[in-house]
């Protein structure tokens, strides 16, 4: 999630600055594996705008986009829809039942929430080395303390509860939010430094340290570090505006230029390029361009700067893509078709959600199928 402005500032406890972060965390076996995002699904988690943080103008202003979500999401899996209450939850069937959107394949939580940035808060989806699936339940504190965040940092165990899963409590061991990694589903981690190694998410933490903590929960061993920048934006430049792991293979991101333009250092961009997978391979690379045209929401505001399609979300049977009534909309569709020839690639309007800084996967989470 990148460029968040409508935020409330919170001075509140870091969940990491505890006496068990003071201490190395030394180098450790694997024992969790984080499946790569194309891999099959059982279901997809939102977490639906309310008026409760923000106000009933922001919620009906991003309505649509969770609308259209749903209705392309339930072809090809399970959607599993977070409500803030009771009279949210009977709002939202009202929206879906208007638009004629079969509601079979879509189940409600009722969980209270702060925001809807579920690929940050929600739960990571993992196997155990006996294969089975297990929920990990990281640190989430508002992007360090910028953002209310003590009902969603609740949203995995009460997952894990509901589902009756085992639920791994890394709240002590590391703030990590699901947007500042990618993993390519074959041991390599991709990642800014800015959004991890962040004194707001994890104090005093080292490069080494982080990379243990991630081989041992996540199964990397081979790390894509870039710098990133402290301050750019409440996530402090999370990977997955700009970089994303299309398959094992490839890394979708942009041209130099439009990189530049998206405020990405060019010492990043040359470490990105040079990029390479576990066993020295070097990726291939699909670059989408920016917009043409700074973003203008749908209710004509000009947000003064460029969209990003590179956070589309890779869902069973269709890929995702924020579109922004731009004339690249279909130059990056094109783009994304054709990486994913047995997918569709799906365009749904995301001006109004990236107003408030983020796009398509940042507001997704998959839930990858038993094995």
């Amino acid at each position: 999630m990148v460029l968040f402005f409508l935020i409330i500032l919170v001075s509140m406890i870091n969940p990491c600055d505890k006496k068990a972060m003071e201490e190395p965390i030394t180098a450790t076996e694997v024992l969790y594996t984080f499946p790569e995002e194309s891999e099959p699904h059982e279901a997809t988690w939102l977490q639906w705008p309310h008026h409760y943080q923000y106000g009933i103008d922001f919620r009906n202003d991003l309505d649509p986009t969770w609308v259209e979500l749903t209705k392309e999401l339930i072809t090809g899996e399970k959607v599993y829809i977070i409500a803030y209450d009771e009279i949210e939850k009977s709002r939202i069937i009202r929206l879906l039942n208007a638009q004629s959107i079969d509601l079979t394949n879509v189940d409600f939580k009722i969980y209270a929430t702060d925001d809807f940035w579920v690929r940050d808060n929600g739960p990571i989806y993992v196997y155990d080395r006996n294969g089975n699936l297990v929920i990990q339940d990281w640190g989430f504190n508002g992007w360090g303390n910028k953002a209310d965040y003590a009902n969603c940092n609740t949203i995995p165990a009460k997952i894990g509860q509901d589902q009756g899963r085992a639920v791994l409590d890394l709240n002590s061991i590391m703030v990590n939010e699901g947007g500042s990694v990618e993993l390519d589903g074959n041991g390599t981690l991709m990642a800014c430094k800015s959004s991890i190694l962040n004194d707001n998410r994890n104090r005093g933490m080292t490069q080494v340290e982080a990379e243990n903590i991630f081989k041992k929960y996540l199964g990397a061993t081979h790390f894509i570090w870039l710098d990133g920048q402290i301050g750019l934006d409440i996530t402090d430049q999370h990977i997955d505006g700009f970089a994303r792991f299309g398959n094992p293979n490839t890394i979708v991101t942009m041209n130099n230029a439009d990189l530049l333009a998206y405020d990405v250092l060019q010492s990043d961009i040359d470490k990105l390029y040079a990029a390479k997978n576990k066993d020295g391979v070097a990726y291939n690379f699909l670059k989408l361009p920016l917009t043409q045209n700074h973003v203008v929401t749908t209710y004509g505001k000009n947000l003064g700067y460029k969209g990003s399609y590179c956070n589309f979300y890779i869902a069973n049977t269709k890929v995702i893509v924020p579109i922004y009534n731009d004339p690249n909309d279909a130059v990056a569709l094109q783009k994304i078709q054709a990486l994913y020839p047995n997918r569709i690639a799906v365009g749904i309007d995301f001006r109004n959600v990236y107003a408030n800084g983020g796009m398509t996967h940042c507001v997704t989470q998959q839930q990858p199928k038993e094995r």
